[in-house]
């Protein structure tokens, strides 16, 4: 018996790409006339604050009203999570031993202060408008409000 010959695959002969037609002229598109323009809605015809009364009084977050017996004393400016402090700029006067309670949206922390800083150093006290870091042990974020809790 004689061998088999191998069957050779050949492929289709490629075809020579076609001529692209000249670029034709594009004509001027149609300008919108007047009258074909849709009507406005009645809805932006009218003035905004004929749609949406603006309230009588702002809305008073409770988290934002002290409690019986407490002082506004600033609000969180930062919160470092790593060493548990807060800085914030004090309004009021501060001390060490003194019982602070922290308020926010998701906040509500009352603790005593057992360290308080200015620049790194540790005070005894602070007065109004002293920047200070005031270690606590719970969570709070910037923006939260802090008061002096009632001794």
């Amino acid at each position: 018996m004689a061998p088999k010959k191998k069957a050779v695959r050949r492929s289709a002969p490629k075809k020579k790409a076609a001529k692209k037609p000249a670029a034709r002229a594009k004509k001027p598109a149609a300008k919108k006339t007047a009258a074909k323009k849709a009507p406005a809605r009645a809805k932006k015809a009218a003035p905004r604050a004929a749609r949406k009364a603006a309230p009588a009084e702002p809305v008073a977050l409770p988290w934002r009203q002290p409690l019986a017996g407490e002082t506004w004393i600033g609000v969180v400016e930062d919160y470092y999570s790593h060493v548990g402090v807060i800085a914030t700029t004090l309004k009021a006067a501060l001390a060490v031993g003194e019982k602070i309670h922290v308020r926010g949206h998701t906040t509500d922390m009352a603790e005593a202060v057992d360290s308080l800083q200015i620049d790194h150093a540790p005070v005894a006290a602070a007065a109004a408008g002293d920047a200070v870091g005031i270690k606590v042990i719970g969570k709070c974020r910037a923006g939260d409000f802090i008061y002096k809790a009632a001794p």
